[in-house]
């Protein structure tokens, strides 16, 4: 049996009031979107994480996978349910028709694998990776690449990885060392060593296609004179059908600190005068392939710790409804009562709560502006949400990472010191989580992205106009006349002057002192993803008092997404706009001690 709930009356709200759906469904090749197919889809994806991926959660964490005989061997239970995951179509929801996918939004996409993710993050990272290469192959790959690869990586029935990072080359990809020798036939040579591949080998599918970054003879220096290549564990024919095994092999398993059954792969290619592969995209521009994959893959690590929160999160409201110790004040001292009573529990479960709401919000916000920015019918309305989906791309991976880190964190702390024992199952998601920061360039990384290339991205316009629609709910909350909605008006207003104060500053200072920007980014998407997280819970707001109008709507619920909102305006925006007063210091005291000053 599984713990987790798949949350799919948040998920159905949220698809409905944060973003609009309905509307997404009805742009070009959206047709099969139907409001009959939606609700399938999010109640049998509910059912397929809750009874299939969910109860292998705690057998994968426990078991790991292991490498044997040069096989990786996952855990029990792990092949049976991603044959099921294939056959259930789940690879394919949001892949075009002209592809084999089901032509299905983005946006819907996202809910279906927030609800895989949090099921089972050690389980789900095999499709992330997939996903990202049928992407890049689809945009930059050949047409014989796209025929042989594409229909089996949609599928899911192959699985796809990505190769960039080298033992002295992690974030600074352009020091790799990887080489590809041309063989006069189209193909090349490929020999190096690659860390840290999620998946690069397993037994749950018949192939695995590699996207490895190299240097071709003679490349420039830097990531200028990187390629990309498409390198498979077993060589495909010409029609189709698996070929001999290529000259690449798993040489080690990472031991990790949590994600125990994803298996974490250090891959030798060329031991055996090395492994075949095909160049996907031109020679030297492989950057600018793999950031195809890049980008769609730090959309998904920002939906791994919201999804790592949920999970944490529903853990953390069944043991305070459970767990007897103490009473609230007043009540008699025989009297013993679930901790849920106290406000201090009380406080962490919002907390909680309203971070996991917010952060699912600003996912879904992100995958609305998407599939928008690829399907709305008029060009500079496609640019707009590209732009937007640009910006809001460093604020997903950032700051949800760091709340699913931060809630899973709170989880522990519920569960007092039964949370720092393994049997309860709150470490495991505080273990699970923290590899999310990290992920597809840390945190710091997405900052920098953020404040160097996204504040002026588009001429700034993509920017502005995420401001320009939070004031427009401010706006709405303002005229709502609703006392608890006036006071989400008050905090979403200072959160969102602060927000514009920064992003000015920093617009400044970015063309003056690079320092001062670089050190006041990490503060800057922490306000961002603050405030645009207070705007989603707003609009929600806003829809629930709508509904409280309404006959046969659940008031209960309604009227929690109202407080929920209040409490993240009121207790969580006033610090995060407390960060406009660090965040313009500019560097000068991170650069008034050496470093030989540190040391104790």
């Amino acid at each position: 049996m599984s713990d987790y709930t798949p949350p799919l009356r948040d998920l159905r709200f949220q698809l409905t009031e944060v973003v609009d759906l309905a509307a997404i469904a009805k742009l070009k090749g959206f047709d099969a979107a139907t409001p009959d197919v939606v609700d399938a889809i999010l109640e049998g994806a509910g059912q397929f994480t809750a009874d299939v991926v969910g109860p292998l959660n705690v057998v994968g964490d426990r078991q790991g996978s292991k490498l044997e005989n040069g096989i990786v061997r996952t855990p029990a239970g792990f092949k049976e349910a991603y044959r099921q995951f294939v056959s259930g179509g789940w690879n394919s929801l949001a892949f075009d028709s002209e592809i084999g996918g089901q032509g299905l939004p983005f946006t819907l996409s996202t809910a279906v694998t927030e609800m895989v993710t949090s099921a089972n993050m050690a389980f789900s990272l095999c499709p992330l990776l997939t996903v990202g290469a049928v992407e890049a192959i689809a945009q930059h790959g050949t047409p014989e690449q796209k025929r042989l690869y594409l229909p089996k990586l949609v599928s899911g029935e192959w699985t796809g990885t990505m190769n960039l990072t080298e033992s002295h080359a992690g974030s600074d990809v352009g020091a790799l060392k990887a080489r590809a020798v041309p063989q006069g036939d189209g193909s090349f040579r490929i020999t190096g060593t690659k860390i840290f591949i999620t998946y690069g080998e397993h037994d749950m599918a018949d192939n695995i296609i590699h996207l490895v970054l190299a240097r071709t003879p003679n490349s420039p220096p830097g990531t200028r004179g990187i390629s990309l290549f498409a390198v498979p564990k077993f060589l495909v024919n010409a029609d189709g059908s698996l070929g001999q095994r290529n000259d690449l092999r798993c040489v080690s398993l990472e031991h990790k600190l949590g994600i125990h059954a994803s298996p974490t792969a250090v891959m030798s290619y060329g031991d055996n005068g090395g492994a075949i592969g095909w160049l996907v995209g031109e020679e030297n521009k492989g950057m600018r392939c793999m950031f195809t994959m890049m980008n769609h893959a730090r959309l998904q690590v920002g939906l791994e710790g919201v999804a790592i929160a949920d999970r944490a999160y529903q853990k953390a409201l069944a043991y305070a409804q459970e767990r007897k110790q103490g009473r609230r004040a007043g009540r008699p001292e025989t009297d013993h009562e679930p901790i849920i009573v106290h406000a201090d529990v009380r406080r962490n479960l919002m907390l909680m709560k309203s971070h996991v709401e917010a952060a699912r919000g600003i996912s879904l916000l992100a995958a609305e502006a998407y599939d928008l920015g690829h399907r709305h019918p008029d060009s500079a309305t496609r640019a707009l949400n590209q732009g937007i989906v640009d910006v809001l791309t460093p604020v997903v991976k950032g700051w949800s990472t760091d709340v699913g880190v931060e809630v899973a964190s709170i989880g522990v702390q519920i569960h007092g010191g039964m949370g720092f024992i393994e049997e309860t199952g709150a470490a495991q998601h505080y273990r699970d989580a923290r590899i999310t920061p990290i992920y597809e360039g840390t945190n710091g990384i997405q900052a920098l992205d953020l404040v160097g290339r996204k504040l002026t991205i588009g001429g700034g316009q993509p920017l502005d106009e995420i401001l320009r629609r939070m004031k427009a709910v401010k706006t709405e909350l303002e005229k709502s006349g609703a006392a608890a909605l006036t006071a989400v008006a008050r905090g979403l207003g200072d959160g969102i002057a602060a927000l514009e104060a920064a992003t000015t500053w920093l617009r400044e200072a970015s063309g003056k002192d690079r320092d001062a920007a670089s050190a006041g980014a990490t503060a800057y998407l922490r306000l961002f993803g603050t405030v645009a997280g207070a705007y989603a819970l707003s609009k929600g707001a806003l829809a629930a008092n709508r509904r409280l109008a309404s006959p046969g709507e659940d008031a209960a619920f309604c009227r929690a997404k109202i407080v929920t909102a209040q409490f993240f305006c009121e207790q969580v925006l006033p610090p995060a706009a407390a960060l406009l007063g660090p965040l313009t210091r500019g560097a000068g005291t991170l650069f008034a001690v050496e470093p030989e000053m540190l040391r104790t």
